[in-house]
């Protein structure tokens, strides 16, 4: 089982949008902690890490947390989830 603390995870939304995609990547056993801001999964770490960077869910310990980028594109991802 693979945990990744992440940033930038607000919502529902957010947890549906990681999960949906975490899915179609292969991964099972998926978990999402909006509070925690924790991933849990089982499958490939490097490729789900990549995916979630670009969908602006960084690792907390990653230069990229504490940019600008991210965080914005986290925006769309939410609004994204919280329509599916």
């Amino acid at each position: 089982m693979v945990k990744l603390h992440l940033v930038n995870i607000k919502c529902q939304g957010c947890a549906s949008s990681i999960s949906n995609t975490l899915e179609k990547l292969g991964m099972t056993d998926i978990s999402v902690d909006p509070e925690k801001q924790v991933v849990q999964f089982t499958g490939d770490a490097q490729t789900a890490k990549v995916k979630l960077l670009q969908m602006g869910y960084p690792e907390a310990s990653s230069p990229e947390a504490k940019k600008l980028g991210p965080k914005a594109k986290s925006y769309i991802s939410c609004m994204i989830g919280r329509t599916m």
